[in-house]
């Protein structure tokens, strides 16, 4: 029963014009100006608050990262720049791939082997 009054009642009010239109008077069309001007505002301080904070980030990583200089030094100072580094890593890649190739090889499992780096000498597959 309720439902049934509620539907008449909404019938009326669009037949008198209340729910069809909008009314028009100074009032509401001042309402929604200011609301559209509300949410312009809220925008406008949301974007200068993300744009402060992007800023502030851009600020701090200038202070924080190093120069030129201090790069140069920090990759003079690296491991793999010493020749001694580089010729035992060199090394250990070619021991590396030959233990790869004898591998594909033979039918042999390598990993089974004692000393993996020196052929034969393990249990076989």
């Amino acid at each position: 029963m309720v439902s049934c009054v509620r539907r008449s009642s909404l019938r009326r009010s669009r037949r008198r014009g209340g729910l069809a239109r909008l009314p028009e008077t100074p009032e509401s069309a001042s309402l929604v100006a200011r609301s559209a001007m509300e949410t312009l505002r809220k925008a406008l301080i949301a974007g200068a608050v993300l744009g402060a904070g992007a800023g502030v980030g851009t600020a701090l990583f200038v202070l924080v990262a190093p120069g030129e200089q201090q790069k140069q030094a920090m990759l003079k100072e690296m491991p793999e720049q010493d020749p001694q580094r580089r010729d035992e890593a060199a090394r250990t890649k070619e021991l590396l791939l030959a233990s790869l190739q004898e591998a594909a090889a033979t039918q042999e499992n390598v990993a089974w082997r004692k000393n993996w780096m020196s052929g034969g000498g393990g249990k076989s597959a």
